[in-house]
C-alpha cells in the first residue's frame, strides 16, 4: 500500500498568480532567475503536466509540482 502525495495548501489572497509568481511565494524558488530556468527545462508541472509557460494564469485548485513537492493554489 503507498501513501499518498502530500499537497499543500498556498493561499494566494486572491482568486489567480501567474505560475512564476506562484514559485517563489510558495517559497519554491528563490529568484526570477530560478523560476525561468526551471519553467524552460521542464522541471515545473501544473496540475500534472509539465508547463513551460512561466507566465501562465493559474487558477484557484491548480497544483504546481516541483522536485517532488506539490502545491495547491488556494484563495
Amino acid at each position: 500500500m503507498t501513501t499518498p502525495e502530500r499537497i499543500d495548501d498556498v493561499s494566494i489572497g486572491g482568486d489567480g498568480i501567474r505560475l512564476g509568481q506562484f514559485l517563489k511565494y510558495a517559497g519554491l524558488l528563490d529568484s526570477g532567475g530560478d523560476v525561468k530556468e526551471a519553467i524552460i527545462d521542464g522541471f515545473v508541472s501544473v496540475n500534472g503536466e509539465i508547463d513551460r509557460r512561466r507566465g501562465r494564469q493559474l487558477q484557484l485548485g491548480d497544483i504546481v509540482g516541483f522536485e517532488g513537492r506539490r502545491m495547491r493554489v488556494c484563495a
